[in-house]
């Protein structure tokens, strides 16, 4: 794996399976919501959350374990760094996710929450030095007026804090995540980063959840396969991104975002029956992928491997 995501088109074919992936996680989610009866109970969709990513991480750690012929593990140089990202990549993020994706529909939340390609830019800037010219501020302002355009035709009565302005908080979550990620992926293997990231972050969420009470009530064999897809997507894609962070450059695998607000909200469309003919949908995705094109195009391939 590592030799396919060093070449330009392995690398590729990573980054737009990952984005499918995510994409993906918003009707799943609400499909989890329906067969594990979970309505408005803010533990219940903790629980939910962390059972997903304890498993996930045990995926990474049991692969890990396969392919190394041993088990990843934690060391005084490396735990800090790993526990740090759990908190904020896994749970603080998906707290925020989680919440705010019941409170809105998986077609908005999925065109709100591609602003992480925005702040990612803005972050890659500050933090890794990489340049932020003239076409990805204009991306960046391109692509947040068709965040701006789901939000607006909502009408002020229509966006809550605690559904789009949550996973705005969970977009800005997931690039300082990818920035610990990154960091701590330097002096260890993805595998490991990833595995016990998705495991700390789950068992907060999981011990958060039933601190409060929370539960998966109903409990039927379409919920357990949906919960095991959020596994695995979780696994792979975090898994394979932490490589792509290691190895290019953040503003080049980020123009492979915009297959989320697409595919996110097209799989909304056929698997929760939502709404999305409308010109404020075409629109706001016509504007949010055009800024991320813009933002990440340059006169270089669109991957440049970091020296």
């Amino acid at each position: 794996m590592k030799n396919i995501i060093d070449t330009k088109w392995g690398a590729v074919s990573a980054a737009v399976f990952c984005n499918l992936l995510w994409g993906s996680a918003y009707p799943a989610i609400k499909l989890g919501y329906e067969q594990f009866d979970i309505t408005s109970s803010v533990s219940e969709k903790l629980f939910f959350a962390g059972i997903r990513f304890v498993l996930a991480g045990l995926m990474v750690i049991a692969a890990g374990a396969a392919v190394n012929k041993r088990i990843p593990c934690l060391n005084r140089g490396n735990v800090r760094s790993i526990a740090v990202t759990g908190l904020i990549y896994t749970a603080l993020q998906y707290v925020f996710f989680y919440v705010g994706l019941s409170n809105t529909t998986g077609s908005n939340g999925s065109i709100v929450n591609s602003s992480t390609t925005f702040m990612a830019l803005v972050a890659g800037h500050i933090f890794c030095g990489e340049r932020l010219n003239a076409k990805k501020t204009a991306g960046a302002v391109i692509g947040f007026a068709g965040v701006v355009t789901v939000l607006m035709s909502e009408g002020i009565g229509g966006v809550s804090f605690t559904g789009e302005g949550f996973i705005l908080i969970a977009a800005a979550c997931f690039v300082a995540g990818s920035m610990l990620s990154k960091a701590a992926a330097e002096n260890t293997d993805a595998m490991t980063v990833t595995g016990y990231n998705l495991l700390i972050g789950g068992g907060i969420l999981t011990a958060a959840g039933m601190a409060g009470g929370g539960m998966l009530k109903n409990v039927t064999v379409q919920g357990i396969l949906i919960l095991g897809y959020l596994a695995f997507l979780s696994a792979a894609a975090f898994t394979l991104w932490t490589m792509l962070l290691r190895r290019w450059e953040v503003g080049r695998i980020s123009v492979f975002n915009f297959l989320i607000p697409v595919s996110g909200t097209i799989l909304s469309a056929v698997f929760m029956h939502e709404n999305i003919f409308s010109i404020r949908y075409a629109l706001s995705l016509l504007l949010v992928c055009t800024g991320i094109i813009l933002a990440n195009s340059s006169e270089k391939s669109v991957f440049t491997r970091k020296e």
